[in-house]
């Protein structure tokens, strides 16, 4: 049984990776999140059905709107499929337990976030406060051990994130700092750490392909949301693993 309810995962996941890329999309323009309904951007028209499904009708449209002919983002689709993947993973590792409603909770909050960090290079705190109130709340409920290294977890990620934006001189954005606290709440002290290390070495990856590849300078801004939500995700599932597998280089 247990494919079977991850595959109901995933497909729970890619429905609400869809409704995830409109928040991500609209809430930074401080947009409704329900009206106008879905539309082509080019040509306005409202979406039906066909136009709905999520994943799939990216690749039956071939990647193009219906009416316009316009190539659609394969960012919508990407996003889909990435939460759908992470809801799966969540069930997965954690089956029916009170952790599960954290992890979607969680994974979530870094699908949207990301989606905004690619659009227009923002976090915004309509997002995050929201997201906070709940993890902060739920994190109560389903402590860590000890229960204070979520507190401290928020402070560290919080606190390392402002130095750096302090002394590289506005190189990390407000979003990125808050995100970090929010991170620590749910991660605690050593895999917020663990996710600050990991962000740093797949944003400067990220970094250097994308550069290469857009042919700008080494100055051209790059979002930092996704790497350090790619990030928390690996130090989420992974991090007990990662720190027992690098203390284990040094023994």
């Amino acid at each position: 049984m247990i494919y079977v309810y991850t595959t109901l995962f995933f497909i729970y996941g890619i429905v609400f990776g869809s409704f995830f890329n409109v928040v991500g999309l609209r809430v930074p323009k401080k947009e409704s999140i329900v009206s106008p309904p879905s539309h082509c951007t080019t040509c306005d028209r409202n979406l039906g059905p066909l136009d709905l499904v999520p994943v799939f009708s990216f690749l039956f449209l071939k990647g193009k709107c219906r009416g316009c002919g316009s190539k659609i983002s394969f960012v919508y689709p990407l996003m889909e499929f990435v939460t759908g993947v992470l809801f799966a993973l969540a069930y997965y590792k954690l089956g029916f337990s009170v952790e599960l409603i954290l992890a979607i909770l969680f994974m979530s909050l870094l699908v949207i976030i990301t989606v905004s960090d690619i659009a227009y290079m923002l976090i915004p705190n309509r997002i995050l406060l929201p997201f906070a109130i709940v993890l902060f709340a739920a994190r109560l409920f389903i402590p860590l051990e000890p229960w204070w290294d979520s507190l401290l977890g928020a402070v560290v990620g919080f606190a390392v994130l402002y130095l750096i934006a302090v002394v590289s001189k506005g190189g990390m954005g407000g979003g990125d700092i808050k995100l970090f606290f929010v991170i620590g709440l749910v991660l605690g002290t050593l895999n917020t750490l663990v996710t600050l290390f990991l962000a740093a070495l797949i944003g400067a990856i990220a970094g250097v392909i994308l550069l290469k590849r857009s042919g700008k300078g080494r100055k051209t801004p790059i979002p930092f949301g996704p790497s350090i939500a790619a990030a928390a995700v690996i130090s989420y599932f992974w991090g007990a693993d990662f720190v027992a597998w690098y203390s284990n280089l040094f023994t």
